[in-house]
């Protein structure tokens, strides 16, 4: 019996019955077991809660987001078709916007050239090994267009047809060597032979040769078409004298001419299909 009371079941025995002892005591004092026991089960079921609720945010947070993304994703669609339509309505705004500025233009070349028979054109490809610029445009035989047909914008000259196919046509510049076009000073009425040439045409320029010596031709000076020769209407802007020289043989002087039209860079023509005194030799 002496060795049950010093066993370690004896010990547990007695730390259990002073727990119970504890409880009992607090539960007298605190109004009955009832409390006591609501106690300890809130001591033990209040981290379980905690879990719970923590788990039951982060669910309900991963379906919100789910049904969030399909909302989203709808919402995401229907911008994109909003900004598809806006940008169709920015193009069409600019085509009508570019023809609208192309009538203009025909509109005031029409009444200085009422004879012209104009097709209009837009640039669709450059060869960038020619050194002159020439290009393609997006009309051809099936427009009326034909070889050696004039090209000009609203500003001036810009070149000649050169090849022509159904539906598209090339054009030489007036920076091109091939070229010779009867032209005058508009000032001083002297006459010339405007053309290409190797060293002026990468910076956009051309050349008025043979000048008159004693000529009054200056910087400044408009240069115009002087329609001799019949494949350029007469009083076409080709451009303005920027430079007097005199040629090497001093028979003679040269003005280096920059062009009245934007010939690097244009990408809108008027192609001239017909003309008064097309093809006759008109006097300068």
């Amino acid at each position: 019996m002496g060795d049950f009371f010093k066993s370690t079941h004896f010990k547990i025995l007695m730390g259990v019955l002073i727990v119970l002892f504890a409880f009992m005591l607090r539960a007298s004092y605190t109004g009955g077991i009832a409390p006591m026991a609501s106690q300890v089960l809130g001591f033990i079921t209040t981290p379980l809660q905690q879990v719970s609720a923590g788990i039951s945010d982060s669910l309900t947070s991963v379906f919100r987001k789910y049904l969030q993304a399909d909302q989203i994703s709808e919402e995401n669609e229907q911008l994109k078709e909003k900004i598809r339509i806006l940008n169709q309505q920015l193009v069409d705004y600019e085509k009508y916007k570019q023809e609208n500025e192309q009538l203009r233009e025909y509109l005031e070349i029409k009444d200085e050239h009422p004879d012209f028979e104009f097709e209009y054109a837009s640039v669709i490809g450059r060869d960038s090994t020619d050194r002159f610029y020439s290009f393609t445009i997006d009309k051809g035989s099936l427009a009326g267009i034909e070889v050696r047909d004039p090209v000009i914008t609203a500003d001036g000259l810009v070149g000649i047809v050169n090849e022509v196919g159904l539906t598209y046509s090339k054009v030489l510049t007036i920076l091109d060597v091939a070229l010779e076009i009867g032209a005058y000073d508009v000032r001083t009425r002297d006459i010339g032979i405007v053309t290409g040439k190797i060293g002026l045409s990468g910076e956009g320029q051309c050349q008025l040769s043979m000048l008159p010596k004693d000529s009054g031709a200056a910087p400044g000076d408009l240069v115009y078409t002087s329609g001799f020769g019949g494949l350029y209407p007469r009083d076409i802007a080709i451009g303005e004298i920027v430079e007097i020289q005199t040629e090497s043989h001093g028979m003679s002087q040269y003005a280096v001419i920059a062009p009245a039209a934007d010939i690097r860079n244009v990408k809108d023509v008027q192609v001239i299909k017909n003309f008064q005194g097309q093809g006759e030799q008109v006097a300068p």
